[in-house]
């Protein structure tokens, strides 16, 4: 099963960042790759949302259940229907010296063994872009506000 996680440091702070990620259903306004994000239902802390997302002309959708651990500033996140056979994984900050280190992780599965081969590759590169994409916008809305 591929699994990415990509890191970007970002000069702002856990505290600054960490309600940022907790909207999700805001995602689509700045970044290109998300058509959608709606919020489904939320609790305490967890919600359930519903993607739409567009790579390179195609559309996957998917609805994940959401955990926010609002001590620890975590975010963890599980597929619970979709156009993957499995996607799972978390936002984790991390402080540093020049502000804080952002890590997103993806752990899923095609689902169709015969061709997994094949396209693990060529989706695992999709998924670390459209990360690293996810990753460069939220950069760029806390360090140029």
């Amino acid at each position: 099963m591929p699994y990415v996680e990509v890191k970007m440091p970002v000069k702002g702070s856990k505290a600054e960042i960490y309600p940022i990620l907790k909207q999700m259903e805001k995602f689509p306004e700045y970044m290109q790759d998300l058509v959608s994000v709606e919020v489904v239902e939320r609790k305490d802390n967890t919600t359930i949302t519903k993607w739409v997302s567009n790579v390179d002309g195609k559309t996957i959708k998917w609805t994940e259940f959401d955990t926010f651990d609002d001590h620890e500033m975590h975010i963890s996140y599980k597929q619970i229907e979709g156009d993957l056979k499995k996607m799972e994984g978390e936002w984790l900050l991390t402080e540093t010296p020049e502000g804080t280190e952002i890590t997103l992780t993806v752990d899923f599965e095609f689902g169709v063994p015969m061709i997994a081969p094949l396209l693990n590759p060529i989706l695992k590169r999709k998924v670390k872009d459209n990360s690293i994409n996810m990753l460069t916008a939220i950069k760029e809305k806390i360090e140029n506000k």
